[in-house]
């Protein structure tokens, strides 16, 4: 069942059911993500919806294996015909509705599932209002022992020709293969976007380290942007862009993929959230339209 919310001239739908996503989010009538169709939502399928939540960690696993605290633990693949697990289990899971009113949704996962390592209590809060969307993401860990985790949403933004992105970032990480994160290297100029710069021409599956938490997406033809604000701890912001598909994402999110398996060679600066027994951590993303 979709949800559905107002506040001036914004619009929200929500498919809890659907992994927790959003199914449209629409300023004056203009689709501000990639809108889930009838068809896709007949077919519960989370790959066509607006947007997705990440947890309990953003991204891919690398060898569906990672060791923490001396102690080896395994995923399974979850994204055929991907080899890796990617972005955890609460995009595959159905999310319970807390409550609603017309303008706010509090949703809640409880996970629990001996074929995975993690335990956790995931809650969405969205706060519609004339001025935008605030979501607000947390997670608390339900098992026994001290684990690695961390968040962020997966939006799907319509490819216009005319499209345009800025934000800052520190770092870039390249792609190795199977779509797992390489080496960290400083931000040539060619690929950066900190002032600005349509999409690029070319395959990119990448990690912006060091991002400031601030995005601007420009769709002159539609005459509409989104200003994307996120809390400082979301450090890092993926950018997924096919020349050859419609669409495009950028996700805002608190690890660096494969930041478990970098952790356990001795990298640092990852933005893994280390989170005992019954310990919480969260964060909020503000979603802004303008117009252009």
């Amino acid at each position: 069942m979709m949800i559905e919310l107002r506040a001036g001239d914004l619009q929200l739908g929500l498919v809890p059911e659907i992994g927790g996503s959003i199914a449209y989010l629409r300023w004056r009538g203009i689709d501000l993500m990639r809108p889930l169709t009838a068809e896709a939502e007949a077919a519960g399928d989370v790959l066509g919806v607006a947007s997705f939540p990440m947890i309990p960690y953003a991204n891919r696993i690398d060898g569906n294996r990672f060791v923490f605290e001396g102690r080896e633990y395994r995923v399974e693949s979850n994204n055929h015909p991907e080899r890796f697990n990617v972005h955890g289990s609460g995009w595959k899971s159905a999310w319970t509705v807390l409550d609603h009113t017309e303008n706010s949704a509090r949703l809640t996962l409880d996970h629990g599932s001996t074929n995975d390592p993690y335990d956790y209590r995931a809650s969405q809060i969205f706060r519609l209002s004339p001025e935008g969307l605030e979501l607000e993401t947390a997670i608390e860990n339900t098992g026994t022992r001290a684990m690695p985790f961390g968040f962020g949403h997966h939006p799907w933004f319509i490819r216009d020709d005319d499209v345009t992105l800025t934000f800052r970032a520190r770092d870039f990480w390249l792609e190795a293969p199977d779509g797992v994160a390489g080496d960290r290297i400083s931000l040539p100029p060619e690929l950066d976007f900190s002032r600005g710069a349509p999409l690029p021409g070319s395959w990119r599956n990448n990690n912006y380290g060091g991002w400031d938490g601030v995005a601007e997406l420009r769709w002159p033809s539609r005459g509409a942007g989104l200003r994307i604000e996120a809390d400082p701890v979301f450090g890092n912001l993926m950018l997924y862009a096919d020349p050859k598909k419609n669409f495009f994402c950028l996700e805002p999110q608190t690890n660096v993929p494969c930041a478990f398996n970098k952790a356990e060679a001795g990298e640092t600066g990852l933005g893994t959230i280390v989170l005992a027994t019954g310990d919480r951590a969260g964060g909020t993303i503000r979603l802004t339209p303008f117009a252009v």
